[in-house]
């Protein structure tokens, strides 16, 4: 494995040897052996496939594709898998990101989603700039900012740094939009994005924030928001949504998109991700300064209601920018009671979560996945905002070769 990978940006074998172990699969015998015909190391495994006790043991084969063929190497291993489907050295989150578990958590799950086995934390490569939050997850400087109580108003040097840093975001969202697909793992995406955030020297916010324990959120049917990237394959049908927050040279980006899973989905989920998007560029239409951002969700939820879908109230947009979340904070729901008026210099997000039924939502034992109450799909989109005299700035607006959304 280690030659076979020692291409990667990782620092050491056991790093390497995890980006692996998304691509990795238990096989049954008789997969196995069709799988290696030709193959060069067989020598030994016939007598092995013989040998082994099957109430304790199991035979490893590690298979690579060269250029002259297959080739592979094998041994035996103690043990027996619980599950072909779910099983292997990773474990499920629990406590907000704090312990690990082998066991998949009791809770009564709403929907048919379930949570899967979460890989290791990955390596931040050298050399990038740590938040104070990355060794203990505790954002301090964030918590006793004067930003968190009022909104901070940008200069023109730091606008240049978070138009930069948000084009970072903008690509590395178009990067996990490419490869989604039926049969790629959440953990495949969440790697795709940490290396996204490596290549570009930033590090990924979302990664050990108050513990969270990866780089992106991964937010698959019906989860709201804050969906952790494991080891469950996507499906063709699914709805995902992909929230993404970079930081470089001081600043944070923060925007978010929910896509289609193959052609299977059905209409009712397309109108929700469509309605979810449009609701939030009718509310950016209408910013300007001197505008309350308490009326942002008087204009996200008449369109919305009409659209006959419902307005998370859990969750809200936020002031960004030195500061992953400060004020304002900008609900999405009619009757809020926000404070501050919409000025020149302030950056903001707005990230309405839209749900097929119920807006209420409960949250599973890993203290971060949120779901609907109902189990039914959940949608968001989120852009980073700038405001200007003529009105916001999409600072994380889609460029010309992003994929496009369903409806494109």
């Amino acid at each position: 494995v280690s030659k076979l990978t020692c291409a990667s940006k990782a620092s050491t074998v056991g790093d390497r040897f995890k980006a692996l172990l998304s691509r990795s699969k238990w096989v049954r015998q008789e997969e196995l052996e069709q799988a290696l015909d030709g193959a060069d190391g067989l020598d030994g495994l016939d007598g092995r496939l013989a040998a082994y006790d099957p109430a304790r043991e199991y035979v490893a084969v590690v298979v690579a594709e060269l250029q002259r063929g297959p080739a592979c190497w094998h041994q035996v291993g103690g043990g027996h898998p619980a599950s072909i489907e779910d099983s292997g050295p990773w474990l499920y989150v629990l406590d907000h990101g704090t312990s690990r578990a082998g066991r998949r958590p009791g809770f009564s799950y709403t929907g048919s989603l379930r949570p899967y086995r979460v890989s290791p934390r990955r390596p931040v490569a050298e050399g990038i700039l740590l938040p104070d939050y990355a060794a203990d997850g505790d954002p301090r400087a964030e918590q006793a900012a004067p930003a968190r109580s009022t909104p901070p108003v940008v200069s023109a040097a730091q606008a240049e740094k978070l138009r930069a840093v948000c084009r970072m975001g903008r690509e590395i969202v178009d990067a996990a939009h490419r490869v989604i697909k039926p049969g790629v793992t959440t953990d495949e995406i969440d790697r795709v994005v940490h290396d996204k955030h490596m290549e570009f020297g930033a590090y990924p916010a979302p990664l050990n924030y108050h513990n969270f324990p990866k780089s992106v959120c991964t937010s698959v049917n019906e989860v709201v928001c804050h969906g952790i990237p494991d080891m469950r394959q996507l499906e063709d049908g699914d709805i995902v949504n992909i929230d993404v927050s970079p930081i470089f040279d001081g600043f944070h980006a923060d925007l978010n998109e929910t896509f289609c899973v193959g052609p299977g989905v059905t209409q009712k989920k397309k109108d929700l991700i469509k309605a979810s998007h449009d609701s939030l560029m009718k509310a950016i239409d209408a910013c300007k300064p001197g505008f309350f951002y308490r009326d942002v969700g008087g204009i996200i939820t008449s369109h919305i209601n009409g659209c006959g879908f419902a307005v998370d109230k859990t969750y809200c947009g936020h002031g960004v920018g030195e500061y992953f979340h400060c004020a304002p904070n900008i609900p999405h729901y009619a009757g809020n009671k926000a404070k501050f008026v919409m000025k020149v210099g302030h950056c903001f997000t707005i990230e309405p979560m839209i749900n097929t039924g119920t807006w209420k939502d409960v949250h599973w034992a890993d203290g971060w996945t949120a779901v609907t109450k109902d189990g039914k799909p959940s949608a968001q989109f989120e852009h980073q905002l700038l405001m200007h005299e003529s009105g916001a700035e999409i600072l994380t607006a889609r460029l010309p070769n992003s994929p496009p959304l369903w409806w494109e």
